[in-house]
């Protein structure tokens, strides 16, 4: 069967009277007894109709579209889809976890509150920090949470400090999330080799610098020697330094924010510490903060006293709760388990063959398509189109032909400072053979970008949709059946 044969909708298989299960009787009143009329639905609700076996393959089939990570390559840069070990859902799935509620007595779930105690110490120590909260529940939601307690910190002070500087290379959630915090954004421009511009920097400081949000290594895949200078520009002027921690899977048992200068980090578990990231989620931000800002905390907080751990929430000068419960605790199992697993001489390799194999495929891919920064990169790397553009090749092109090669493509157009960027991200637990495959479906479609330029720009061809309005889908998408 070709992949481009259209299956039918659910409801187009949909006959009268077909039925998938058998529903027993209802033991409780009728709806009408309970809802005002003028709240009821005066028409049955137009449900397709389809025998078990009928359903089960039509959603068996539509799995069999889609792309994952257990499936196949995955090089999203920046935000990483690497593979999560299946032990970790073993350790999530245990009762102990799985089957408590978060509103038990603090002494009946001691083990759940050693674990996020457990995990709140590893992630201090990889990162540098004093002090770290599990609550929030993604990175944009650490973001929020960490420049929540830096403006708690300044006002503490006596002091109103209302900019949040920015490079122009950072995550579109760094200013988004500093808007939403009340807080103004200040944009510094890159230097020509991609890092911090320190005049550009120093320019920007002032007695009105709240913080400078950071990614260390940057978006492009590169660290920025000088971050012991940015460090103390920003200090100097008395603002305080965020880490935005989407890259540390590059850094971790190498280097640590703290020790560079930084006051307050956020891990992102779902990409760093290998939990699911599909579909948007589910994450996990914890953040991490130097001793001045502990009493900022969101409350509660778990201490360890006379060898019981409980939920503080006596702490006058915390920012509040930023989350129900505790964060998202199947998330953070996980990521314990991978913690445990690894050891900090695994984290440590984690890094390097993370870094490596980045290296290796901006070596292997920079003679056909051009590396606007032809030099050593950290986890991810940066090549354009540049090259393609002779023949009427985009970036967007080329992402649309790796997928009648089975490839996902990795980040295109980002970061936004690069013309027809594909950012490259392979991760640590792709092995070489892997890499190779994908390295010569690469060089292939440069390739056919000089034999026949029309393969690329009509693709892609094999997949069960072909090339589609992607304005129109994102700004007028049709997201409900139409009978």
């Amino acid at each position: 069967m070709s992949l481009r044969k259209s299956k039918a909708l659910i409801f187009e298989l949909s006959k009268p009277g077909r039925c998938a299960l058998d529903l027993p009787s209802s033991d409780v009143p009728e709806a009408a007894e309970l809802i005002p009329a003028q709240f009821l639905r005066t028409e049955l609700a137009a449900l397709p109709e389809v025998s078990q076996l009928d359903l089960m393959r039509h959603y068996t089939g539509l799995s069999e579209r889609n792309f994952g990570v257990d499936s196949g390559f995955y090089p999203l840069g920046s935000c990483t889809m690497k593979y999560n070990p299946k032990i970790n859902e073993d350790a999530c799935r245990l009762p102990g976890f799985a089957l408590i509620h978060p509103l038990q007595d603090s002494e009946t779930v001691q083990g759940a509150l050693a674990l996020l105690h457990g995990m709140e110490q590893y992630l201090a120590e990889i990162a540098g920090m004093d002090a770290v909260t599990m609550q929030p529940v993604a990175g944009a939601h650490g973001e929020l949470t960490g420049l929540k307690l830096i403006r708690a910190y300044h006002r503490h002070q006596g002091q109103n400090r209302t900019k949040v500087i920015v490079p122009d290379s950072a995550h579109g959630t760094n200013p988004a999330t500093a808007t939403v915090c009340g807080l103004n954004i200040v944009e510094i421009k890159s230097h020509p080799d991609g890092a911090v511009d320190l005049e550009a920097l120093k320019a920007a400081v002032g007695d009105d610098t709240a913080a400078l949000m950071l990614t260390n290594p940057s978006t492009l895949g590169l660290f920025e020697k000088n971050i012991k200078e940015i460090a103390k520009i920003v200090h100097d002027a008395g603002g305080l330094l965020y880490y935005d921690g989407a890259n540390a899977n590059a850094i971790m048992g190498l280097t640590r924010p703290g020790d560079m200068g930084f006051d307050v980090v956020h891990f992102n578990l779902h990409k760093t510490f290998s939990t699911p990231h599909g579909g948007g989620g589910p994450g996990s931000g914890p953040i991490g903060v130097k001793q001045a800002l502990i009493p900022f905390l969101p409350t509660p907080v778990i201490v360890k006293e006379n060898g019981e751990f409980r939920l503080d929430e006596n702490r006058p000068l915390s920012i509040g709760k930023v989350h129900s419960f505790y964060g998202n605790f199947g998330v953070i199992v996980r990521a314990y388990a991978y913690i445990r697993a690894m050891g900090p001489d695994g984290l440590k390799t984690s890094s390097e063959d993370a870094v490596l194999n980045a290296n290796y495929c901006l070596s292997q891919l920079k003679a056909d398509f051009y590396a606007p920064f032809d030099r050593f990169c950290m986890h991810e790397c940066i090549i354009t189109s540049k090259k393609q553009k002779d023949y009427g090749i985009r970036t967007l092109d080329i992402a649309k032909r790796l997928l009648d090669y089975g490839y996902h493509p990795p980040t295109i157009y980002f970061p936004l400072i690069v013309e027809e960027a594909m950012m490259i991200e392979p991760t640590e637990t792709e092995s070489k053979e892997t890499l190779d495959g994908f390295i010569e479906v690469m060089r292939r479609i440069a390739q056919e970008a000089k034999d026949d330029a029309t393969l690329i720009t009509a693709a892609p061809r094999t997949t069960v949709v072909g090339r589609l309005d992607e304005a129109a889908a994102a700004r007028k998408p049709v997201v409900k059946w139409k009978g």
